[in-house]
């Protein structure tokens, strides 16, 4: 039941993703991801209330609240990061950079969650890893060439935060409802994103947003809280280095928006990198 929860989790991140570049195009993206991260709040408290677990929050322990709010943490980090590369680079091009964490989580959950290491994973490491590198291009820029690699640094950056998330996520809803760990973590994201935006000074600019910048962060908060009410209860119930690449998958949806709406080139080597990815990813499937 897990797997289908993860691709879920893959479909609604990919229409996350296409929403937000959108959402963000004339709007600063720390501003934009706190008033994501509003929507993405109430809709997982709501869905707390509606499955009843509210009152599972007393019987959280220390251990699993460090580590959800060090995930939400990580996960404010990665946003920040991933958002401002959206903003300033190529979806077809930021998106393989960040899903290049799909490696990172597997590693590291060999090394601290004690998840088994077969050849059939490090096969699909291998696949993915060389994936990501295929698609991995500098963005073109007229003036500088330093600016055409500013994207690749948050991307990776957010690659990192993505990781880490995963992993204590893994950790802190052990044991805790999967909709209420994914609203407490949502709760320390919220705080931490429009502390960013009131030390940047960026609350004053929400006044400027247009309406259908609105609409599209709207859209794009919600897509997020379903992705991550599907991803933690796959997360909950499934291993980290299988759970995390499926999750991944969502690349294909935004590469397809990219291409078709957004009108994003994709030449022959990029295109041989989306599909190791994906073989890579459906070889962990096989049992």
């Amino acid at each position: 039941m897990w797997v289908i929860y993860a691709l879920g989790a893959a479909l609604f991140a990919g229409g996350m993703s296409a929403l937000a570049k959108i959402g963000i195009k004339n709007t600063d993206s720390n501003l934009a991801t706190a008033l994501r991260t509003i929507v993405v709040a109430i809709f997982a408290w709501l869905m707390v209330f509606v499955v009843g677990s509210q009152s599972g929050i007393s019987g959280i322990d220390t251990k699993s609240l460090v580590f959800l709010v060090l995930s939400g943490l990580a996960t404010g980090g990665s946003w920040l990061c991933y958002f401002r590369a959206l903003q300033i680079g190529d979806v077809n091009k930021v998106v393989p950079v960040d899903k290049s964490s799909t490696v990172l989580t597997m590693l590291l959950s060999f090394l601290l969650l004690n998840e088994g290491l077969t050849w059939l994973k490090a096969a699909a490491m291998i696949l993915i890893g060389a994936g990501t590198y295929l698609m991995i291009e500098r963005k073109e820029s007229g003036s500088s060439g330093e600016k055409g690699y500013k994207w690749l640094i948050y991307a990776s950056l957010s690659a990192v935060f993505a990781s880490l998330t995963a992993i204590l996520g893994k950790v802190g809803i052990t044991g805790v409802e999967s909709n209420l760990g994914t609203a407490v973590r949502t709760l320390v994201v919220l705080v931490m994103a429009w502390f960013i935006v009131f030390m940047q000074g960026k609350q004053h600019e929400i006044k400027s947003i247009d309406n259908r910048s609105w609409v599209f962060i709207g859209l794009s908060g919600l897509a997020t809280g379903l992705s991550w009410l599907c991803f933690y209860r796959a997360l909950q119930e499934g291993p980290v280095s299988v759970v995390v690449p499926i999750d991944k998958l969502s690349i294909l949806i935004t590469v397809a928006f990219s291409y078709f709406v957004l009108r994003e080139k994709l030449n022959r080597k990029p295109l041989i990198g989306l599909a190791l990815i994906v073989a890579g990813t459906l070889s962990l499937l096989i049992k």
